[in-house]
């Protein structure tokens, strides 16, 4: 992926450092001096979650786990001093997305967690689902979008999509028997059961070159807004850290018990402005895949795991619980945007590659 424009004075350090050969004086000088500029900038951050610079850098050093940044040697991806400058982004993040996901929860009243069984478990999951009355975009968008809105609403989902379902592979070797299988028989699905024009980065790249879009991973990561940002860095945080095992598990089964139906309904939206198959195939593969996986997802993945590790069901609903508020938060900013005739994104940009 290409580095993107800076947004302040963290990014800007950032991709100065990453200039340079890791392991020479010169990179231990610009990640000690990234280092203190980070401690400082973070005393004066009061909403994280929207802060576009800690967003984007935070996105970046997470990419050094993925597809890498174009031009920065892999020796970046391991340097001590980085994970050290990482580990101060993600304290504050972690502890926003807590706070936030407590505000979604509201007040649970379950058993003790040692007496709660997969099905239990599951149970509570789908009854978070199906309390998230936050604003719909699926809705507007199989109603109202307009076709430039539909544009802007695969910019903002791309920034995942184009590599869907990455983040939740790092928990595979964190688990162990049923969770563990669950996990991989949901992501085989997700990357397509060996079939590559199946996996679903490559379904949502093909709907993306159907309305003339440039598909390359990270093409338009210039124009989202942080919170965005926030929503894929949270899936990062969640899979690189095995001791958030729990909220990734979490995450991956609010995500599969809450997509069926928007997909359903996203796919009306493109139908209507009269897209057929090679743009939907996306959306409707989705729901269909979906209504399986969020059985299995919510049962033998996060259920399980809890059976296993009842120690872990905090965690399992902070993750589902951090989804519902960060998608909340996003979608309150598409729809705000978009009822009063604004673009939802950073800065306009062309649609065509």
């Amino acid at each position: 992926m290409k580095i993107p424009q800076p947004r302040g004075p963290i990014s800007t350090a950032l991709f100065s450092a990453l200039a340079v050969t890791a392991g020479t004086d010169d990179a231990a000088a610009g990640v000690e001096e990234l280092r203190r500029l980070v401690t400082a900038q973070l005393q004066a951050a009061t909403d994280i979650i929207g802060d576009d610079d800690v967003q984007l850098a935070l996105f970046c050093l997470y990419e050094l786990h993925y597809s890498g940044l174009e031009g920065v040697g892999d020796e970046w991806e391991w340097e001590p001093g980085l994970i050290q400058v990482r580990h101060l982004l993600e304290r504050p993040f972690e502890a926003a997305l807590r706070a936030a996901a407590q505000s979604a929860a509201g007040e649970l009243d379950l058993p003790p967690a040692a007496e709660m069984t997969s099905d239990a478990v599951a149970d509570v999951l789908f009854g978070l689902a199906a309390t998230d009355t936050g604003p719909s975009v699926s809705r507007y968008v199989s109603k109202k979008a307009t076709l430039e809105q539909l544009k802007e609403f695969l910019v903002h989902k791309s920034v995942y999509q184009l590599k869907e379902a990455d983040p939740h592979t790092w928990a595979i070797p964190r688990l162990t028997g049923r969770p563990k299988a669950a996990l991989v028989e949901i992501q085989a699905d997700e990357y397509g059961g060996g079939r590559p024009e199946r996996m679903h980065s490559a379904l949502f790249a093909r709907t993306m070159r159907g309305l003339g879009m440039d598909d390359h991973y990270g093409a338009y990561l210039d124009a989202v807004p942080a919170v965005s940002l926030a929503a894929v860095n949270m899936m990062s945080l969640f899979g690189l850290n095995r001791r958030l095992r729990g909220a990734i598990t979490g995450h991956l089964a609010i995500y599969e018990m809450t997509s069926s139906q928007p997909n359903r309904l996203y796919g009306n939206g493109f139908r209507r402005h009269g897209f057929e198959a090679e743009v939907t195939h996306y959306f409707d593969e989705h729901v269909e895949a979906d209504a399986v996986h969020e059985q299995i997802a919510g049962r033998d993945l996060a259920g399980g795991l809890v059976e296993a590790e009842p120690e872990l069901l905090g965690d399992v609903l902070f993750g589902a619980t951090a989804v519902m508020a960060i998608d909340g938060r996003l979608s309150a900013h598409l729809l705000a945007c978009w009822e009063n005739g604004e673009t939802s994104l950073r800065a306009a940009v062309p649609a065509a590659a």
